[in-house]
């Protein structure tokens, strides 16, 4: 039974995969190249995407000022790069200091204006900003904006700087004034959908011996409690787990912390499904059969309940979340359980995410479990997010309406597409031998992809 059954999952996925390779192979078109779309250069106080720069679909909302005695000092890190000029006005560095992401953007920038613009370099005329300069939250606080122009100050040149910054991958880019283009990325840690969904390291969950470990240090193999339902309602027992479907310690990641009436604390990214009730409900009381229902923890609100547990087996208990807060750590851990549920810092939690609904997902990852099942192993996999999780999510981006997915998972699709380096030699750039172009698989210049735009607001 269980070898037709594999066979057909695996000859499922084949057929969904097919188109994928269609183009590998001889014959009409084969080997053929597209030609280079044309960059059309943004208009004067246009912003892209066409939506306000703290809003989900751009750069996301500011997190709080950085100073060089907070914490949160050592997100930054100083970009030597020497394609670019910085302006450094305060002769601190300061606009050197940006955001991981931001420092990716900004080096992928500088090298389509010398594509674009032989001899001419990229210019950042502000970075972060630790005076006060600017407006109140402003994105240069974080380290995640920058200001830039090109080193001629050619102002012609500023509406197609943008639209290049726009296709390095900028999150937001805005043609702000005559005398400079404004850029802002995502928050390192609130690129939440790299990782779908996860919980901190240090939330406890509940081995089969009763003693309580961090998930940092769980393994597969290990028995935790986990709710026996698909809707996190059922008895709670003791699951395998079979695999982390990613693991990423050293990431700054944003969690959302719900609180409830019971003292639980359940910490997990926004796109992480929890089982919360339909209405009202009773504080410690037994959970009707189909009263949850699965939510995005970014979709929970107080008042909602919950289900909790006192760390041993049989039925759990409703709690009320009286409040939600949010808070920043580093490291994102997602196990998954035989039964594709388990009981976090004693609140019940679906091991899913991204899509929304869990028993759909929980059918999506059946080849795995019979893989499992089957081998005693689902291949080996360190950190970063598992092979499986990664071709789920391809085929849920293209199978499902973009609805049924988290915006943080669909908002993937603004990062620029791999690239891969073409390097040639340019007689008339004295200060190198060799020079990088961007170029896609498919043959089209520079990075990015397509965005829709309406008009400015």
């Amino acid at each position: 039974m269980l070898l037709p059954t594999l066979v057909t999952c695996l000859a499922g996925c084949a057929f969904l995969l097919s188109p994928v390779s269609e183009g590998c192979g001889p014959g009409r078109g084969f080997g053929k190249r597209r030609s280079p779309r044309k960059l059309a250069p943004l208009a004067y106080k246009q912003f892209s995407p066409n939506v306000a720069e703290k809003t989900l679909g751009a750069s996301g909302r500011y997190e709080g000022k950085i100073t060089r005695n907070s914490e949160r000092f050592k997100e930054l890190t100083p970009n030597y790069n020497p394609d670019i000029i910085f302006k450094d006005e305060e002769n601190t560095g300061a606009d050197r200091m940006m955001t991981q992401r931001c420092k990716d953007k900004l080096n992928s920038l500088a090298i389509s204006v010398m594509n674009l613009w032989p001899g001419v370099r990229l210019r950042v005329t502000e970075g972060w900003d630790e005076d006060g300069h600017h407006s109140e939250e402003s994105l240069h606080y974080e380290g995640r904006a920058v200001d830039i122009t090109t080193s001629d100050r050619d102002r012609n040149k500023y509406a197609m700087l943008a639209r290049l910054a726009v296709e390095a991958g900028f999150d937001w880019v805005y043609y702000e004034s005559k005398a400079h283009i404004h850029c802002s990325v995502k928050s390192d840690h609130s690129v939440a959908a790299k990782s779908g969904g996860c919980f901190p390291g240090e939330a406890l969950v509940t081995l089969a011996s009763g003693a309580q470990k961090s998930i940092i240090d769980l393994r597969p193999g290990e028995r935790v409690l986990a709710s026996a339902s698909s809707d996190g309602s059922g008895e709670l027992l003791y699951s395998q787990v079979l695999v982390f479907l990613d693991r990423a310690p050293a990431t700054w990641t944003l969690f959302y912390t719900l609180h409830t009436e019971a003292g639980a604390r359940l910490s997990l990214t926004a796109a992480h499904l929890i089982f919360v009730s339909q209405g009202n409900c009773s504080e410690g009381a037994l959970p009707a059969r189909g009263a949850l229902r699965t939510a995005y923890a970014s979709g929970a609100r107080p008042g909602q309940c919950v289900l909790v547990s006192r760390g041993e087996v049989g039925p759990g208990r409703l709690s009320r979340i009286t409040r939600i807060s949010t808070r920043a750590s580093r490291g994102a851990f997602a196990p998954l359980t035989q039964q594709g549920t388990l009981v976090v810092d004693g609140v019940v939690a679906s091991c899913y995410a991204v899509v929304d609904q869990h028993a759909l997902a929980h059918w999506a990852f059946s080849p795995l479990r019979l893989i499992h099942s089957w081998t005693g192993s689902t291949g080996s996999h360190g950190d970063g997010i598992h092979w499986y999780s990664q071709l789920l999510h391809w085929l849920g981006r293209v199978l499902l309406d973009s609805g049924r997915l988290h915006p943080l998972g669909v908002a993937q699709d603004d990062r620029p597409k791999p690239v891969e380096p073409y390097r040639t030699t340019m007689d008339h750039l004295p200060r190198r031998e060799t020079f990088v172009f961007l170029l896609r698989h498919d043959g089209s210049s520079l990075g990015g992809t397509k965005r829709e735009e309406g008009p400015v607001n």
